[in-house]
């Protein structure tokens, strides 16, 4: 058994970085009233921070977000997979689909948003739009990837079991490529909440945590801009968190 020392040291050795980097930003904040601007002094975050959960700013646009993101994932999700599992079950339809989108994923998100501004405008579809299409991209890749993987042995069962096409897919099929599809997903959260927060950036007209980052820069409310800076990080490493744990549980009650 490690002694009390080492296991506090074990348990405080990821703060040592994270300390540093405080005390350097509140080091700078103190060299003068233009350096105070750009590194807020922490007792200015502290209180902006009071100030956003007072009046319920903050909970405001980070539910708005939080919807936004999962609305589009589970939009571009779907329909990945099912992209993904028609041009893995039929030659006709990977031919058909797969050079336009092999092609298109290869354009930048970016590129595709004076298009997508044209079309859609620029509400509320037009940033489920952007989120979907990033996470259309990954579920696609990894759905078709997961199903052609398919060991044949599975595919020869089916057949002796006399099942039919459905059947198969849904028998065999699907659960054999569950852990590709789930990754796919996985990797479709984190790109959807980029997305996410990219479409607030550019179309910055309801709520959301890119918007008020965006306004909070427009007004020079940088403890604001630092908190929402903050905030976007430490929502980004729970969503991956609680997406890769859902994975891990998934994969072990398949396997189980």
């Amino acid at each position: 058994m490690k002694p009390i020392w080492q296991a506090a040291g074990a348990a405080l050795r990821p703060l040592v970085l994270p300390a540093i980097l405080l005390l350097a930003w509140q080091w700078a904040s103190g060299r003068g009233a233009s350096a105070a601007y750009v590194f807020v002094p922490l007792e200015q975050l502290w209180t902006g921070l009071q100030e956003l959960l007072a009046d319920g700013t903050l909970a405001l646009h980070v539910a708005a977000s939080l919807e936004r993101a999962l609305t589009g994932l589970v939009c571009g999700a779907l329909l990945g997979i099912a992209t993904g599992a028609l041009m893995a079950q039929s030659r006709v339809a990977e031919r058909l689909v797969g050079p336009l989108y092999h092609t298109i994923r290869q354009v930048p998100l970016l590129g595709l948003v004076p298009l997508i501004a044209l079309w859609a405008g620029s509400g509320e579809f037009a940033k489920l739009l952007i989120i979907g299409i990033a996470a259309f991209y990954p579920t696609v890749l990894n759905t078709f990837e997961g199903m052609r993987q398919v060991d044949v042995r599975y595919r020869e069962v089916g057949a002796m079991l006399t099942l039919t096409r459905a059947q198969t897919f849904r028998r065999v099929l699907l659960p054999a490529a569950l852990p590709a599809i789930i990754t796919g997903v996985t990797h479709a959260q984190v790109f959807a909440w980029l997305a996410c927060l990219g479409g607030e950036l550019l179309f910055a007209a309801a709520p959301g945590i890119g918007s008020l980052l965006l306004a909070s820069e427009q007004t020079g409310r940088m403890d604001v801009v630092v908190l929402s800076v903050l905030v976007i990080s430490l929502l980004a490493l729970v969503l991956n968190l609680l997406f890769t744990r859902a994975a891990r549980l998934l994969v072990r009650g398949r396997s189980a």
